[in-house]
C-alpha cells in the first residue's frame, strides 16, 4: 500500500485542477494532479532502465 501526504495548494489552482479532472474523466481531483505531477517528473528524471521498461509494458498488458 502507498502511503500519501498532504500538499497545500492554492484554492483557485485546485479549483482548476478540480474542472479538468472531470473534464478528463478522472475519477477525483486527486488522481489528476497525481497524474500530472507524475508525468512532468519523468521530464526531469534520467529514463528508465530497460528492465523498468519492459516491466512497465508487462503491467500495461502490452507484454506477457
Amino acid at each position: 500500500m502507498r502511503s500519501k501526504t498532504s500538499l497545500k495548494l492554492d484554492k483557485s489552482l485546485c479549483q482548476r485542477a478540480a474542472r479538468c479532472a472531470e473534464q478528463a474523466g478522472y475519477s477525483s481531483t486527486e488522481e489528476f494532479v497525481e497524474h500530472a505531477i507524475e508525468k512532468e517528473l519523468a521530464h526531469y528524471e534520467k529514463p528508465d532502465a530497460p528492465q523498468d521498461v519492459v516491466k512497465k509494458l508487462r503491467g500495461l498488458g502490452y507484454l506477457e
